[in-house]
């Protein structure tokens, strides 16, 4: 931890007439800044705070108290294939936010919004003054840019992103005002608000037109041409654009330090081959805290890139790092890490992370080969699978006792817990799963693997990548036994997760081992994992959700699966909590009768690693699927010396 320029920040001089909420504007004019930046405002560099900030700032409600500024906060990352640890650290800006709680929608970039009574209209009214991390105005023109010239455009987007996707028709934006913009769907989207908050697909606020619109052939000025000549990944202006911004849950996002964004910090090191990525503190960030102090508190943040999840504990141990969660925060690591806090300067920090599943065999039904196909989409050879695995041996020994026999599903207590849905062919039977497996493959060969109707052994390629301390590996191994004695040959193919990535998005694998979303309340607008819905971490089905979304795309899936996706749109449309559970229930019911994937282990609450002299830290945050932490509340982290 660097404290070189920390100083407590001002306290008291901004008198507040009313309880703050986190969506509250600051009522006074008078603002301070972090003191690294006095020097660049002093020689004219920079405009003073007051300018920088927008006419009404966000006022982030504090955990704890006000904080001080300065500090470096040192984390890790994986050296491929995990960028979703930055976007879940520094980039969680969008016109709407989930509160710290993850309960309710309130305004971010826009400063209010309002939706129709029939749940089709939505307008957002922009803050006044607000900056790129460039200093350039961010205003309703960058949000145009992004619908008129980036979604509407098929070479940049052939394939809609459902969040902005209603029964088949996109979104029409219109802006209504200097500073209001409408969102318009043709039927009732009661969670696009929801959906939105969220920030999946390629949402509005990271393409600022006076940087990107150089890359767009719409905007060629002469030069075009030559800027793709210069880049040589780039074939065409399309690939330009694309690798000059992208979407931040994708790499190339975190490899342009060009790029003006709305985050609290800004990349100074790319997430390519260096040995770690740094970010700084954005100068034109618009949050303060209650006493008006430009946030965010800490200045700088780094990733220290590492490859072996053993040596990330290790450095946390040794008093490395202030931060850590992905990866080492399971039962494989638990008690090292307790045992090191004291050498570490650290504490344990609960995190209610509860996915749908710890680990879900993901068999692609949408495989290539034909053969395969018609067997992976037997629903019979997939609960046969299902009964063949001893899911508490696996527990034992590879959790350590930590999780519990169980499909994909939501968490008990929760309002959405289905019974069927979690505990369906969970019991290991592998003589029930034989005896189904003879109806579908009755004949063997020599080695006692079951043949395919055209005389090929049944052989099923996994791609196992090792991440989130998860084991996967592991667990693959025994999982391999256990498909081995009802005769199915599963040949592991370990890999990382940046390769597993670029195969599966072009649907070139067979099955694979991953966690499923959805274990919370996530699951009413993130069904990934219970039906074919987004290309986005989960793709048993990538061919049937591209259908989905557009029914030009992909491959039209059974009529029970349709049946399955026009559930889902009656949860969409429902416009009142009471409707939407109703429907969500019923959604719930039917992905059950599909059983599409295959669980293992429910998982149990985890925990994170924080620097003893941090301050403001949520306690028991939840983080799941699409809740990202600790991006929402990170700006307020400081450094208690």
């Amino acid at each position: 931890m660097r404290l070189d320029d920390a100083r407590p920040v001002r306290a008291g001089r901004l008198a507040l007439t009313a309880l703050l909420l986190t969506t509250t504007a600051a009522i006074a004019q008078d603002y301070d800044q972090a003191p690294s930046l006095d020097a660049l405002v002093e020689s004219g560099t920079l405009p003073p705070v007051e300018e920088r900030l927008p006419a009404e700032p966000y006022v982030e409600e504090m955990v704890d108290s006000v904080g001080e500024y300065g500090g470096t906060l040192r984390t890790t990352i994986l050296a491929n294939g995990d960028h979703y640890n930055l976007t879940r650290t520094i980039a969680n800006e969008l016109l709407v936010r989930w509160d710290p709680t993850w309960s309710d929608v309130v305004p971010s970039l826009a400063e209010s919004f309002t939706v129709s009574d029939d749940a089709t209209t939505y307008t957002f009214t922009l803050r006044e003054g607000l900056h790129w991390s460039d200093g350039e105005p961010f205003t309703v023109e960058d949000i145009m840019f992004w619908y008129e010239d980036v979604f509407m455009n098929e070479q940049l987007t052939p394939s809609k992103s459902p969040t902005f996707v209603v029964d088949g028709e996109p979104v029409v934006v219109t802006r209504t005002g200097e500073r209001t913009v409408e969102f318009k769907f043709n039927s009732p989207y009661g969670l696009f608000l929801q959906q939105l908050a969220y920030g999946q697909g390629h949402h509005p606020v990271i393409y600022p037109k006076h940087y990107l619109s150089q890359f767009h052939a719409d905007y060629d000025s002469g030069n075009l041409q030559e800027l793709i000549d210069a880049d040589p990944t780039a074939a065409d202006w399309v690939a330009l654009f694309n690798s000059k911004v992208s979407l931040t849950f994708q790499p190339s996002y975190w490899q342009n330090l060009e790029l003006p964004t709305m985050n609290p910090w800004v990349l100074t090191t790319p997430y390519a081959d260096e040995e770690r990525v740094v970010a700084k503190r954005n100068p034109w960030y618009w949050k303060v805290d209650p006493e008006g102090n430009q946030l965010p508190y800490i200045d700088e943040i780094t990733w220290a890139k590492i490859d072996d999840p053993q040596l990330m504990a290790l450095r946390m141990t040794s008093g490395e790092l202030d931060f850590a969660f992905r990866h080492i925060n399971s039962a494989t690591f638990r008690s090292v890490l307790y045992d090191g806090q004291e050498s570490g300067n650290y504490r344990f920090v609960d995190v209610l992370d509860l996915p749908a599943n710890d680990a879900v065999v993901l068999l692609n039904l949408n495989v290539e080969d034909d053969q395969k196909r018609d067997i992976l989409q037997n629903k019979d050879f997939r609960i046969a699978f299902s009964h063949a695995i001893n899911r508490q041996e696996i527990i034992d020994l590879i959790y350590v006792g930590q999780g519990a026999p169980a499909q994909v599903a939501i968490q008990p207590g929760h309002e959405l817990f289905n019974q069927r849905l979690a505990s369906q062919f969970t019991k290991f039977d592998p003589d029930l799963a034989n005896r189904m497996l003879d109806e579908i493959m009755p004949e063997k060969n020599a080695a006692g693997i079951r043949l395919m109707p055209n005389g090929e052994p049944m052989v099923i390629n996994f791609m196992v990548a090792d991440v989130f301390g998860m084991s996967y590996p592991d667990v693959m191994q025994i999982v391999q036994q256990y498909a081995r004695d009802v005769g199915i040959d599963i040949q592991i193919r370990t890999t990382d997760r940046a390769r597993l990535n670029t195969m599966w998005y072009a649907n070139e694998h067979e099955a694979y081992i991953w966690n499923c979303v959805g274990g919370l309340s996530e699951a009413y607008t993130d069904p990934r994992c219970y039906m074919p819905f987004l290309k986005a971490d989960i793709f048993f089905a990538s061919e049937w959700a591209d259908w989905y979304t557009d029914h030009s795309t992909g491959e039209e899936p059974p009529k029970s699966v349709q049946a399955l996706m026009a559930a889902y749109d009656d949860v969409n449309a429902a416009a009142t909590d009471e409707s939407r559970l109703a429907e969500m229930q019923e959604f719930l019911e039917l992905s059950a009768d599909e059983f599409l994937t295959i669980g293992i282990s429910r998982p149990m609450p985890k925990y994170m690693m924080v620097s003893k002299n941090l301050r403001n830290v949520v306690e028991g945050i939840p983080i799941t699927g699409n809740l990202w932490h600790p991006a929402p509340t990170l700006t307020q982290w400081w450094f208690d010396r």
